[in-house]
């Protein structure tokens, strides 16, 4: 299991973008399964939307793209580097996620061609699919 401080040894992001609060399960360079914890005190909670709260489909996926990027950035030949988004395909939203709720994000990296990959995504509340997506990412050196 990783902590907030060890996903931040591998990805950039920090408060408030950091959206990965632990890793459950990490197999580098192939596959995890980490969470978020939606409190109600992230910031984008303030806008969206005030009296019924609900956190943004394009947050969850990049909670999901960060948890895919522990998993490509933990394999030894890609340590140091920063994964960017290439694309994201087949997006769909099947429930709201809401504060007090844990998003489990499960990310398994089903190809990859040189600096370019892909991962197949699902974020889970409880035994509930919320949203599965595809993510193309590209890793670049960090400059």
């Amino acid at each position: 299991m990783l902590d907030r401080s060890q996903i931040q040894s591998i990805i950039p992001h920090r408060d408030p973008f950091l959206l990965v609060d632990r890793v459950l399960e990490l197999v580098p360079g192939e596959r995890v399964v980490a969470e978020k914890d939606v409190t109600g005190r992230e910031d984008f909670f303030r806008g969206h939307f005030p009296g019924r709260p609900i956190m943004p489909g394009v947050l969850i996926i990049e909670a999901l793209a960060q948890a895919g990027a522990v998993a490509a950035l933990s394999a030894p030949e890609h340590a140091g580097k920063l994964a960017l988004f290439g694309g994201v395909e087949k997006a769909r939203f099947r429930r709201n996620v809401v504060p007090g709720e844990v998003l489990r994000l499960e990310v398994v990296l089903v190809r990859s061609r040189g600096p370019v990959g892909r991962g197949e995504g699902r974020a889970y509340v409880g035994d509930q699919l919320a949203c599965s997506v595809l993510l193309t990412f590209f890793l670049a050196d960090k400059q």
